[in-house]
Formats: C-alpha cells, structure tokens, sequence
C-alpha cells in the first residue's frame, strides 16, 4: 500500500499551472489540469532544467531549457531532445490537502 504525505494544500496550485515543491527529500512539479492535479520529477530528463517553472499547457509541460515535453498524467516524452520519460507519482486529494506517494 502506497504511503501518501502532504505536499501542498490545492489553492497553493492555480488551475493550469506547474508549481515546485519539496516531498521528503525529492523536487517534484504539482500541476493542476481541468481540477485534477498531477506529481511529476521536477528534472528533465534531457539536461536537468526544472519543468515545474516551465509552461503547461493541458497535460503538456515543456521544459524550459529546450523544449523537451511531457505527459503530466504518464511521464511518457512528447517533444526532442529528451527520450526518457519523467517519473510520475500518485496523488490524492483529502479535502484540500494535497498528498503524493513516493513509493
């Protein structure tokens, strides 16, 4: 059974965007999509950029540096030059808290 810890609470997430937070030693983007929400690695698996500072659009996050995407609901690689997929998490939301299983 997956063991789920608080990352952030939903109003700290604006719908259609990518947010940075810190989960038990482990940097992951939260993005929000039509009111669900989504955990991802934080690193792109191209070069390291930070995907929760780039831009979201629907299920697709783009990296920042050079434009590698990715799927937010699989990981999977959309978009040159990455070709490994990002890793993904469970996420569930308890009221307004939002919780991430990391295992």
């Amino acid at each position: 059974m997956a063991n789920f810890a608080k990352i952030a609470k939903a109003s700290d997430v604006p719908p259609g965007s990518a947010r940075i937070f810190h989960l038990q030693g482990r940097r992951l983007a939260l993005c929000r999509v039509d009111g669900q929400f989504f955990a991802i690695d934080d690193t792109c698996t191209h070069d390291g950029g930070d995907l929760g500072e780039g831009e979201l659009d629907g299920y697709v996050i783009e990296c920042p540096r050079h434009g590698a995407r990715f799927d937010v609901r699989t990981g999977k690689v959309l978009a040159l030059p990455a070709v490994r997929p990002v890793a993904t998490y469970a996420v569930k939301v308890e009221g307004e808290d939002i919780l991430v299983a990391l295992d």
